[in-house]
């Protein structure tokens, strides 16, 4: 055992400690280990939060970096736990809370205009004005060059410590390839004579516009007990169970049951843990009751607050309900098309109709994808987003898919107000909101990325951090796209949204989920040495919801940002809507989901599941995704066929994260 668990050090830490581990060294992180209780993947993924927290990406690992992460999780348990002591409540031995305390503290907004100082700095005479971003294909300056103004910044700790973009380490270098064995082709010429990708919404964009800050509790009941019931009927079709199978896992008897429900923690502080998991029924099936479970008799499990399980077992004292199988969950349908209609994608993508050569295999589709924050925490110059949109006009990419924060409300500068904005912006100073600063520091990229590229397809996807945005909460609808400045072909959807392009079912959404789940979870049994990243992205598919997690984890949970109080934005929730979070029917073809956790790509139950990680940390240059999806190849069979052809999406897409 110990020879296994030296192996896995060797292999995850290797190369951040640039070879071979040493026998000193090995032994600090098996110390670490045992300290804390943790295996080795968890000990890798805390490794990079305390390089991301210390905005050193490359940090070398080594006895004194190795001794640092002790003591840093080491500080970490202790913070948590004086914490919990002063938050712990009188409460009788054994009572399941019913609600939670009012901390007065709703979402932490911040004004939606910028600050004006004192000092009047935005009517200075030190002024420059802004231009349009440098694109290689436009002109011969550097492609990642962001509009010659550049904000300034008030001096804080963390700035000598962030790292300038232009000096940024390892710029496109890969840090994860998928399906390496397809090759990234050349880039064509010249830009294709129409657009290659059509889009179709597949989630109904006009129910996001509902209310925000509306929501009444029972409304929000019925939608979470519903969600039980629907979950019941999923999982007696695919069991083919019949309904004197099932039963309420709060009544005392002495027969075995399938009891379905809702896992919850019988304690409002702490995270769940074995001793702590109730299982919460639905109003029809058990009146709502909460009764704890006991998963001894269990060879492994994985829970997380908010997860529908379908729990085989019996309540004998009727004090608990004693698991003897968790059953499985059925998954949605794989995304599938008729034959006539993938002979019509890839006819499109040919690029036009004039054509000459009509024997040649069409080229794959090069569609890009990153997520904000896109700019550092010392500036609002964007940089990375620049260099990325050239990277679009360089290779003419199909598609460039971009999700919020673009205006972060955690970004220090945008939470007080306090930065320059152009001579072109300041014609009339009374007038001026953030859709000013938007319109003047972000859509110039957008700009001359379609001047180079005329037929690319961007979508921006919201986030609940986006401050332009008056819809605070979570579904969420559009920003509207007045006074941004933006051109005609950039389209703003909801977020979550679930759409296609061409056939590629692509789901999507803004909101970190995967950070959530990970520090919401527990895990016992055989289910330790299954791969976390892939775990957690499959309890998104299986709980068919794109924020499975109820209640969503606290703020103070969740990473530090650089404004002045230090806690994030938070879920912001509206669970009356949680319905319009669903996948739409099928699994997509592709789920992304951007989060703070290490980016990659992975394929999950047929599904590509891609974290591409943040185009900007607060500290230094961050990564991006690019996609190469080859044609579907056809045979001559399935061209003629009546039946649905999956799409396969999974075994003809290379995926390059790359660093920006």
């Amino acid at each position: 055992m110990a020879e296994s668990v030296e192996t896995q050090l060797q292999e995850r830490f290797a190369p951040s400690a640039g070879g071979n581990l040493e026998a000193d060294l090995l032994a600090e992180l098996q110390s670490i280990m045992r300290l804390h209780s943790i295996d080795v993947e968890d000990l890798f993924y805390k490794w990079e939060s305390y390089s991301m927290k210390m905005g050193q990406e490359d940090m070398k690992l080594s006895i004194g970096t190795a001794g640092a992460l002790k003591k840093d999780i080491q500080d970490a348990l202790e913070r948590d736990s004086r914490a919990k002591t002063h938050l712990q409540p009188n409460k009788r031995p054994g009572a399941t809370p019913r609600h939670s305390k009012n901390n007065g503290d709703v979402f932490g907004m911040t004004p939606n205009t910028p600050k004006f100082g004192s000092t009047n700095r935005m009517n200075g005479t030190n002024k420059r004005k802004i231009e349009t971003p440098s694109m290689s294909r436009i002109k011969a300056e550097p492609a990642s060059s962001p509009p010659e103004f550049k904000t300034s910044y008030k001096s804080r700790e963390q700035s000598s410590r962030v790292v300038p973009f232009n000096d940024r380490p390892n710029a496109g270098q890969a840090i994860e390839v998928l399906n390496h064995h397809l090759e990234v082709p050349e880039p064509p010429m010249a830009p294709f004579a129409e657009p290659r990708l059509k889009i179709v919404a597949n989630s109904d964009i006009k129910k996001l516009s509902y209310k925000p800050m509306a929501m009444k509790s029972s409304e929000a009941s019925e939608i979470l007990d519903d969600r039980i019931d629907e979950f019941m009927a999923l999982v007696q079709a695919h069991h083919k169970l019949e309904d004197s199978a099932f039963g309420s896992a709060a009544s005392q008897g002495t027969t075995e049951i399938v009891a379905v429900g809702r896992i919850a923690s019988d304690s409002l502080e702490g995270k769940l843990n074995a001793s702590s998991i109730v299982l919460e029924s639905s109003r029809r099936m058990g009146a709502g009751l909460r009764v704890p479970l006991k998963v001894d008799g269990i060879p492994g499990y994985q829970f997380f607050p908010g997860q529908i399980v379908a729990l085989r077992g019996i309540n004998a004292s009727g004090e608990d309900f004693t698991v003897s199988e968790v059953l499985d969950m059925p998954l949605p349908g794989a995304s599938a098309s008729p034959p006539a209609k993938l002979l019509e994608h890839l006819q499109r993508l040919r690029g036009g109709p004039d054509v000459m050569d009509l024997d040649t295999a069409q080229a794959p589709l090069n569609i890009m994808i990153g997520s904000g924050p896109y700019t550092a925490d010392d500036n609002l110059d964007f940089e990375p987003l620049h260099a990325l949109c050239s990277k679009a006009a360089d290779t003419y990419a199909d598609a460039l898919i971009l999700t919020g924060p673009f205006l972060d409300i955690d970004h220090p500068l945008i939470a007080t107000g306090d930065f320059d904005l152009p001579e072109e912006a300041l014609t009339d100073p009374d007038t001026v909101t953030m859709n000013t600063v938007f319109k003047y520091l972000i859509s110039p990229a957008f700009v001359a990325l379609v001047a180079s590229n005329p037929h690319i397809t961007i979508l921006l996807i919201p986030s609940v951090k986006d401050i332009i945005s008056k819809h605070v909460s979570w579904p969420q609808e559009p920003f509207p796209r007045k006074d941004l400045g933006l051109p005609k072909s950039v389209r703003i959807i909801g977020n979550p949204m679930t759409f296609s392009l061409n056939e590629l079912a692509i789901g999507i959404s803004s909101q970190d989920i995967l950070t959530e789940l990970r520090q919401s979870e527990v895990v016992g049994g055989k289910n330790k040495s299954e791969n976390m990243l892939a775990r957690i992205s499959k309890y998104i598919i299986e709980q068919r919801n794109f924020s499975p997690l109820f209640p969503p984890a606290a703020r103070d949970s969740l990473p530090r940002t650089g404004t002045e109080d230090g806690r994030p934005m938070g879920a912001a929730l509206d669970v009356s809507f949680l319905k319009l979070g669903e996948m739409v029917n099928v699994r997509p073809d592709i789920l992304v989901v951007p989060s703070a956790l290490p980016p990659f790509a992975k394929v999950v139950e047929s599904v590509l599941v891609i974290n591409p990680g943040y185009l900007s940390k607060r500290r230094a240059a961050g990564s991006y995704t690019k996609l190469t999806v080859y044609p579907m190849e056809l045979t001559d069979d399935e061209k003629t066929s009546t039946h649905m052809i999956g799409h396969r999406v999974f075994a003809r897409t290379r995926v390059d994260i790359m660093r920006i």
